[in-house]
């Protein structure tokens, strides 16, 4: 599972492929329970926007934010049928984070060590993802956040080597650039056929262990 990546600052990259201006005020890593840049689109005027969203998605129907710790990731698979997801999907609320990298643990070595998976190409990248609006019960404060969307990746020649020995292999869908427009604006049925790695641009990964 991604838990971990790094939120692009790049904003003429931005601004060239997805026509928005990147927000600020958000850290130079982020994990769950950070704000992360978010493009959506608007399904009735077509308007695409960028703002700043919560990592972990806060499904409208839950009484706190605790839930968020456990739902940063979904499995495209079951996002249909999960009470945390399938109002958001039925809803088509999809998303991209933009990223210039994550981070995944190699354990090659017998022990956790953190890699960085990165496009070979060097440049930034969305992530598909879900997202929901919340309203805290306590400020009155409503909170947009995001689930990163996930598939197998028993058999991807780069995120097959992450994860613990015996685990499934698993990889956030990185939308290419050429179908960012498609999936902002899927049908449920496109967004579905979206799910895979076989579209994705060529990745590499990198020893990165955290600095102590």
């Amino acid at each position: 599972m991604c838990t971990n990546f790094t939120p692009t600052q790049r904003a003429p990259w931005v601004k060239e492929n997805l026509g928005v201006d990147l927000p600020s005020g958000y850290p130079d890593e982020a994990y769950p329970g950070y704000a992360a840049p978010l493009v959506v689109q608007s399904h009735r005027s077509g308007r695409v926007a960028c703002g700043l969203a919560r990592f972990g998605l806060i499904p409208g129907w839950a009484k706190d934010d605790k839930i968020s710790r456990h739902t940063y990731n979904a499995r495209s698979e079951t996002v249909t049928e999960k009470p945390s997801y399938r109002t958001a999907w039925r809803q088509r609320q999809w998303g991209l984070v933009l990223v210039d990298d994550f981070y995944e643990p190699s354990y090659e070595t017998g022990k956790a060590v953190r890699w960085k998976i990165q496009l070979a190409s060097g440049d930034p990248f969305g992530m598909a993802c879900l997202w929901d609006r919340w309203k805290d019960p306590v400020t009155g404060e409503w909170v947009v956040s995001f689930s990163m969307l996930t598939v197998n990746a028993d058999e991807h020649p780069v995120m097959r080597q992450f994860h613990k020995p015996g685990d499934e292999k698993r990889t956030p869908v990185i939308i290419a650039p050429h179908l960012h427009d498609q999936w902002l604006s899927a049908d449920a049925t496109r967004a579905a056929e979206l799910m895979t790695w076989a579209h994705m641009p060529d990745l590499v990964a990198m020893a990165a262990p955290r600095s102590l």
